[in-house]
C-alpha cells in the first residue's frame, strides 16, 4: 500500500470527539467481560472445534458419529467436545451407552450463521 493510502486512514488533524467518546466510555465492556469474550473466541479459533460445531447445527449426533464423520480419533473428539462443553457451546444427553452432542443454544446457531453470512458476503464484494 503507498503512503497516500495509509494517509487517509489516519486523522489529520488531533481532534478527538469528546461527546462520542463519553458515549463509549459508558457503553464499555469492562476488563472482565473483553477477557471472556477473547476466551470464547479462542475456543472458535480451532479448526477442528469449528467442525464439530458444524457438524452438529442442525442435528445432535453421537461421538462415534462424528469420528465418522470428521474422519477423526474418539480420543480427539472427545477432548475437543470437552473444551466445548466447558465453553457451554454444547451440550450432552445420554441414551444408554451412547452420548448424544448438539449445540448447547440459538446463541451459538447464530454466532455460527452470522459468521458464515459475514464470509459469504465479503466473498460477493
Amino acid at each position: 500500500m503507498n503512503n497516500k493510502n495509509n494517509e487517509e486512514l489516519v486523522c489529520m488533524e488531533k481532534c478527538p470527539h469528546l461527546k462520542k467518546i463519553q458515549e463509549v466510555k459508558l457503553s464499555e465492556l469492562k476488563l472482565e467481560q473483553i477477557n471472556d469474550l477473547a476466551d470464547m473466541f479462542k475456543v472458535f479459533a480451532d479448526s477442528t472445534r469449528l467442525r464439530i460445531i458444524c457438524a452438529i447445527l442442525n442435528t445432535e449426533l453421537c461421538v462415534c458419529d462424528l469420528c465418522e464423520l470428521l474422519n477423526l480419533t474418539q480420543s480427539n473428539v472427545s477432548h475437543q467436545l470437552k473444551i466445548l462443553r466447558s465453553a457451554k457451546l454444547v451440550k450432552y444427553r445420554k441414551e444408554g451407552k451412547q452420548v448424544f452432542y448438539s449445540l448447547d443454544d440459538n446463541h451459538v446457531y447464530q454466532i455460527i450463521s452470522q459468521a458464515i453470512n459475514h464470509i459469504a458476503e465479503e466473498k460477493t464484494v
